[in-house]
C-alpha cells in the first residue's frame, strides 16, 4: 500500500513560482512510475507530468513544457513539481499519483493507470 500526501500549493501572482512536493509511504514507491495531474473547477482531471521508475525519462503536457519540471528522490520517497512562469490557467487542484502496474510509458498520461492518489493541493494563480 502507498499513501501520498501533497504540499506546497498556494496563491501566487502570474509569472511567479511554486514547488509542489509529494511525500510517500511504502518502500515500493521507488519502483513506481509517478505523475502529477490537475483538476480545475468544472473540468476533468488532466495529465501534467510523469516520470519513470529510474527518473531518467519525463513527459509533460504541451502547455507546461519549459515551465514545469518533475523530479523524484527515491531515497527520500518524494516527488516534486517545480512550477515557474505560472499563468492563471494553471489554477487547479494538483494531485500526485503512483502506479504499481504501469509498464509502458504510453500509458503514463491516463488517469486509470494510477492506483494511488494524494488528496490534492490547491494552486491559485492571480492575474
Amino acid at each position: 500500500q502507498v499513501h501520498l500526501v501533497e504540499s506546497g500549493g498556494g496563491l501566487v501572482q502570474a509569472g511567479g513560482s511554486l514547488r509542489l512536493s509529494c511525500a510517500a509511504s511504502g518502500r515500493t514507491f521507488r519502483t513506481y512510475p509517478l505523475a502529477w495531474f490537475r483538476q480545475a473547477p468544472g473540468k476533468e482531471r488532466e495529465f501534467v507530468a510523469a516520470i519513470n521508475r529510474g527518473g531518467g525519462n519525463t513527459d509533460y503536457v504541451d502547455s507546461v513544457k519549459g515551465r514545469f519540471t518533475i523530479s523524484r528522490d527515491s531515497a527520500k520517497n518524494t516527488l516534486d513539481l517545480q512550477m515557474n512562469s505560472l499563468k492563471p490557467e494553471d489554477t487547479a487542484v494538483y494531485y500526485c499519483a503512483a502506479s504499481s502496474t504501469a509498464i509502458y510509458s504510453a500509458t503514463y498520461r491516463t488517469t486509470s493507470t494510477y492506483q494511488y492518489w494524494g488528496q490534492g493541493t490547491q494552486v491559485t494563480v492571480s492575474s
